[in-house]
Formats: C-alpha cells, sequence, structure tokens
C-alpha cells in the first residue's frame, strides 16, 4: 500500500517519515511531504495514487477524494474530525481514525492561561512596565472560590475540572452523559452559564452543538464572567460574544478557534472586541503534543494494516 503524509505534522521530517516507515513496514511505501498545501489540486495530487492519507485539520472533501480511486483509509492527525467529509466517507466504505488524546494536556495548560491572563491582566501589565505605569486599574480576582463552569466532560473537560478544583474553585458541568467524577457537579447548560464566574467549552462540533452558544445562552452569564473556546469556533456565535464584550455585559474572552483555520480576517468581529484575547488555533500545539500525535498516528496505520483499525469515527 502507499502512505501519503499530506504534511508535516509538528516534528522534524526526518523523524516523522522514520516513525511511519516503521509503523508501516517494509511492504508498504511511504511518503512525506513538507509543506502543508491546501488548494484542492495540490491534496488531489498528492492524494490520487495512495490507499492511505495522513492529515490534520484542513478541508479534505469529496472534490478531493473521488480523484483518489484507491483511497481505503483517512488517519486525521487530531481530535476533531468535521473538516473530513465523512458523508462521502461513508458512501465509499472510506476507514477514517482519528488521533483523540495527544492534545488534552496542552489544551487544558492554554486554558488556565488565559483564564489567569483575563484574572490578573498579564498582558497589559507587561505593556504598562514598559510605559513607565503602575498596577493603578490592573488588579483582578484570585481563582480560589471562583464557581467554574465547563461545557463537555471529555478528557480534556475533565482535566480542566481537576485542576480548578486544584485552584479551589466550584466546578460545574453539562455534558450529553453524567459522569462520577468526584467534585464536578452536573447541571443543565442554563444554569451553568447563569451560575459561572468561567465558562470554558469542549464539545466536539457536530449538528447538535453547532450554535449551542447564542446570544440566548450569552445572555445568562454574569456581568464580571469571563469565556473561554478552545473547542471550535461555529460552536459559538461570534457575533453574539463581541456584542457582549462590546456592551459590558460580560468581562472578557478569550478564543483560540474561529468559524474557519487561521488567517482569520482582521474584520472579525472578536478580533475588534473589547478584552477579548485570541490565538491562531495554538491549543492543541505544545512539543509534546506533536510527538504524541505523531505516535497515535503510527499505531493508527500499524492497527488498520493490521486488519484491526483503532480509533474509529463514524
Amino acid at each position: 500500500m502507499k502512505i501519503a503524509v499530506l504534511e508535516p505534522l509538528g516534528i522534524p521530517y526526518e523523524e516523522l517519515k522514520g516513525k511511519v516507515e516503521k509503523a508501516a513496514g517494509p511492504d508498504n511505501e511511504v511518503v512525506c511531504y513538507e509543506t502543508r498545501e491546501e488548494d484542492t489540486p495540490t491534496l488531489i495530487e498528492r492524494s490520487q495514487e495512495a490507499d492511505m492519507v495522513v492529515l490534520s485539520n484542513f478541508r479534505y472533501g469529496r472534490d478531493v477524494m473521488e480523484k483518489c480511486p484507491d483511497l481505503k483509509y483517512i488517519c486525521v492527525a487530531f481530535t476533531g474530525y468535521d473538516h473530513v467529509d465523512m458523508d462521502y466517507c461513508r458512501e465509499k466504505g472510506i476507514t477514517v481514525s482519528n488521533c483523540a488524546g495527544y492534545s488534552t494536556v496542552a489544551v487544558a495548560d492554554l486554558v488556565f492561561g488565559f483564564v489567569i491572563d483575563l484574572y490578573r491582566n498579564i498582558i497589559r501589565c507587561n505593556e504598562v512596565v514598559r510605559e513607565s505605569g503602575t498596577k493603578a486599574g490592573l488588579i483582578g480576582p484570585e481563582l480560589e472560590g471562583k464557581t467554574f463552569g465547563i461545557i463537555g466532560a471529555g478528557a480534556i473537560g475533565t482535566r480542566v475540572a481537576r485542576i480548578a478544583q486544584a485552584f479551589g474553585c466550584r466546578t460545574l458541568a453539562y455534558s450529553r452523559t453524567k459522569k462520577d467524577i468526584d467534585g464536578l457537579e452536573f447541571v443543565g447548560l442554563d444554569t451553568l452559564m447563569a451560575e459561572s464566574d468561567i465558562v470554558s467549552v469542549h464539545v466536539p462540533q457536530t449538528k447538535e452543538t453547532t450554535g449551542l452558544i447564542n446570544s440566548e445562552k450569552i445572555a445568562l452569564m454574569k456581568k464580571d464572567a469571563v469565556f473561554i473556546n478552545t473547542a471550535r469556533g461555529p460552536i459559538v456565535d461570534s457575533q453574539a460574544l463581541a456584542d457582549a464584550l462590546n456592551e459590558s455585559r460580560i468581562a472578557g474572552a478569550a478564543v483560540d478557534v474561529f468559524e474557519t483555520e487561521p488567517p482569520i480576517d482582521p474584520a472579525h468581529p472578536l478580533l475588534n472586541a473589547k478584552n477579548c484575547i485570541a490565538t491562531p488555533h495554538i491549543a492543541f500545539a505544545s512539543v509534546q503534543a506533536m510527538y504524541k500525535r505523531a505516535d497515535i498516528v503510527c499505531e493508527n496505520i500499524k492497527a488498520y494494516l493490521a486488519g484491526s483499525p483503532v480509533n474509529l469515527v463514524k
């Protein structure tokens, strides 16, 4: 079989190629590309003779796959897979696996980087001290005693809850399935939005969760609450969130995700909203996470070649 790794995966090229070749074994061909290209003609060129492809978070649609008659397996080197045309994969019997779990620690770390900056004004303090300023107007609250609301109690949400508890927070969660997690109270979404001082989103993007956090949900939040999104951009109504920030109906927000992948249009409402920290979809991308991801990719490839695919998505 021919295996095409369609882009770099955040570790040195030779290391990645060596890992994938070892996983594939001597009887299979491996091609690794050193650049990330997202245009349809290039993706077709790179994929059209492959039996298996590896990609992360760029769009991989019917227009590409229908030009790839040998394609049997897609390894999504990412947790979310909404950027892959799953309807076409089901139609053609193409097996798809993801790499859930590699970024759990990295995402949770950034959540608390966001929260602490929103509370303690670290970015602004850095600017002020260089302007010969003082702490006037920059004194913020502590995390201890705050109510931390977590939307989605999967691996990342659960880790965020544990860290929040270590800071001395009361933790609430909204999830489709309740779990027995010490100290984590499961409540309805409206209750979580209304009672939380910090709201952090950790659900996957599905038809049910797209637009889940709309103007009505945001209107339930406390005036001094902050909102964090490191999940998927379309889960949140960006304009509604920007309006709440600009009208001082909530105190702040931090977003790592948007409706599309970066680069983001400078006119995007959240890039022009008051007290909103924005990052270019980097929550998942720590040094350690990139190596964890490469290892999961290799395990997925080995399992598929052995006839027992793992980490399957529907």
